[in-house]
């Protein structure tokens, strides 16, 4: 079958584009079941172009830069790249503000996969939180009562328009619940998420030589903040006076600035390092140093593949006792000290239960590769391939 995947890839630094690149990682390599790929990606910035490596053995790819994150045309300009190329099928790897940090552009960017339903393609989404189970608050959008309820509305209204898909998956069993009651939903599929590595024979090491080191990584300034984890690192200095805290990541869409306004703020802070984007062969290297993954959390909109990340490098992590994040843990076999989300000193407390007891955090990073290997994302492809050789057969 030839494959359309609407998505971000590296090295656009838009959402969700590290999925994007192990998903393609994987499913370039199933060429008995895959004829093409084609890649409708976001336009980069002047300069830069895609360049996705490919073995003579794996399925062709073809990259299509056919829509701006912001505009407000993607709609018409994903529909024109997907008549051009004529897939057989068009998978969506999206959440709700993939198209745009402006209220009217993401939302008409997200009425695009029942536009290509409506011109005869099959059409499958991956989408990745739900209107319901996201701060709008903490994650950039709303500020008043009002202009929530009216953003809430309209999150209803496009979740119908999605639903419209011939398959939505969705990766947290509580979002099938919602789709399915509340929206009357019956082509809504709880998808795994996956581990990003592949499973080897070396044992992970959740405690790497070198000074102790905490680490957060992803896009910040709305639902995922630096500043408690700052205050808590310069607690921690105290009795850990080599302590590192490795900021890794950049700003999120819908807060340009935030991460150089926590740099000023917190200048006084030491071994504090920002790395800024980290390219996808620098991740390995990131990880590794890290004595713990922290996740600095507000709220969360959706399953977490920084999470998966660090089970699939062996390590412990610290996470905010909140939401979609500690049901996930649950049910997919994670372990982690928890902290309370807006407390800067149970944050410091949750770090050193890890730091300070090295058996602790053998057993957790142990728990949590054991728990990120049990489904690798190759499997995780063959489940959606699976879905998509049903889809047209008509089953």
């Amino acid at each position: 079958m030839r494959i359309a995947i609407v998505t971000t890839h590296p090295p656009s630094k838009g959402s969700l584009n590290e999925y994007a690149f192990h998903f393609i990682r994987f499913l370039k390599t199933k060429v008995e079941n895959v004829k093409e790929i084609i890649l409708l990606l976001d336009e980069l910035p002047e300069g830069e172009s895609y360049s996705i490596g490919q073995e003579q053995a794996e399925v062709p790819i073809r990259c299509v830069p056919c829509w701006k994150f912001g505009a407000m045309d993607n709609i018409l300009r994903i529909r024109k790249a997907v008549k051009d190329v004529n897939p057989d099928i068009v998978l969506f790897n999206i959440q709700f503000a993939s198209f745009g940090d402006k209220k009217v552009p993401a939302t008409l960017g997200l009425f695009t996969p029942w536009f290509l339903k409506l011109s005869g393609f099959h059409v499958v989404v991956l989408l990745h939180n739900i209107m319901e189970t996201v701060n709008l608050k903490s994650a950039g959008f709303g500020g008043n009562p009002i202009i929530e309820a009216v953003i809430r509305l309209f999150g209803n209204i496009v979740t119908r328009f999605i639903l419209a898909a011939d398959l939505v998956a969705v990766t947290i069993p509580k979002y099938v619940e919602i789709l399915t009651s509340k929206y009357g939903a019956k082509n809504v599929l709880l998808a795994p998420h996956g581990s990003f590595e592949e499973p080897t024979d070396t044992e992970p090491n959740p405690m790497p030589k070198g000074k102790p080191t905490v680490m957060t990584f992803g896009k910040f300034g709305t639902y995922k903040t630096v500043n408690l984890l700052i205050e808590a690192h310069e607690m921690l200095q105290k009795n850990h006076p080599d302590l590192r805290l490795v900021i890794a990541g950049t700003d999120s869409p819908n807060a340009a600035g935030y991460l150089k306004n926590m740099q000023e703020k917190y200048a006084h802070v030491t071994n504090v390092e920002y790395t800024g984007y980290v390219s996808e062969e620098d991740v390995p290297r990131i990880f590794g140093e890290a004595w713990a993954v922290a996740f600095p959390y507000t709220s969360t909109t959706g399953s977490s593949g920084v999470l998966h990340q660090a089970g699939g490098f062996g390590k412990a992590v610290v996470l905010p006792n909140l939401g979609d994040l500690a049901e996930l843990v649950l049910e997919e076999g994670y372990d982690g000290e928890f902290f309370e989300p807006t407390d800067s000193k149970s944050l410091a407390d949750a770090i050193a239960r890890v730091i300070d007891n090295p058996e602790r955090q053998i057993e957790i990073g142990l728990r949590n590769y054991t728990a990120a290997n049990g489904l690798p994302i190759t499997e995780v492809v063959d489940w959606y391939l699976i879905h998509f050789e049903g889809l047209l057969k008509g089953k």
